[in-house]
């Protein structure tokens, strides 16, 4: 598959990584055109089968099928309603976790996740998919933390959309868990939350991975 991945930023990287990693090409879009060229020019050492990297800038960007929004909770619906039209039929990845300004709880509402709040502000058409906001940029650029292989929890409403999702989780050798429906965002980015503030009590230096075993 062909993944535009919107910010070049260490979780941007991480994901574009293990895309390349497992076959799909990937192309880095950010406001900074140099960041994105940067990543692209680092990451081409890791793609395989045939898969290339590259980088464009917002305006220019040739969307592939799958569209991962690495950036902040916000940003991501800024750019959403930005590109507007340009995102129907794509599947668009929400990696953000909505952390208030003290980063001691969540900004959404209850009833609501990041993922949510991107589902009403985007076009319709779009299919959004919450992955990757549980696995830490760190750990995603070996795909694995403790010896064990990521877990990346999947939220959606459309079962397609998850598919493709998995699929690059899978080739790029980490374990996708369909957690169902979008709703789902919520305890997903929850979860996250925890892991965000155990983070100091813990000592993980961000080296952490929620994992389910059994």
């Amino acid at each position: 598959m062909n993944v535009t991945i919107i910010g070049a930023g260490n979780m941007g990287r991480g994901i574009g990584t293990r895309a390349v990693a497992g076959g799909h090409s990937v192309t880095f879009v950010d406001a900074n055109p140099e960041v994105a060229e940067k990543a692209a020019a680092d990451l081409k050492a890791a793609a395989k089968n045939g898969a290339t990297v590259s980088a464009s800038s917002l305006g220019d960007a040739v969307l592939g099928d799958v569209v991962v929004l690495a950036v902040w909770y916000g940003t991501n619906i800024e750019i959403a309603k930005q590109l507007g039209a340009k995102l129907a039929g794509k599947v668009v990845v929400d990696i953000a976790n909505p952390l208030n300004p003290t980063y001691d709880g969540l900004a959404t509402a209850p009833d609501s996740s990041s993922a949510e709040d991107l589902a009403k502000a985007i076009v319709a058409g779009a299919h959004v998919v919450k992955a990757f906001n549980t696995t830490f940029a760190g750990t995603l650029l070996t795909g694995e933390a403790g010896g064990q292989k990521l877990d990346v929890f999947i939220a959606g409403d459309e079962d397609d959309a998850k598919a493709k999702v998995s699929q690059i989780v899978t080739d790029g050798g980490m374990r996708a868990i369909d957690a169902g429906p979008l709703h789902r965002a919520r305890q997903i980015e929850s979860m996250q939350l925890l892991q965000i503030v155990l983070q100091g009590t813990l000592g993980t230096n961000w080296g952490s991975a929620i994992k389910i075993l059994g």
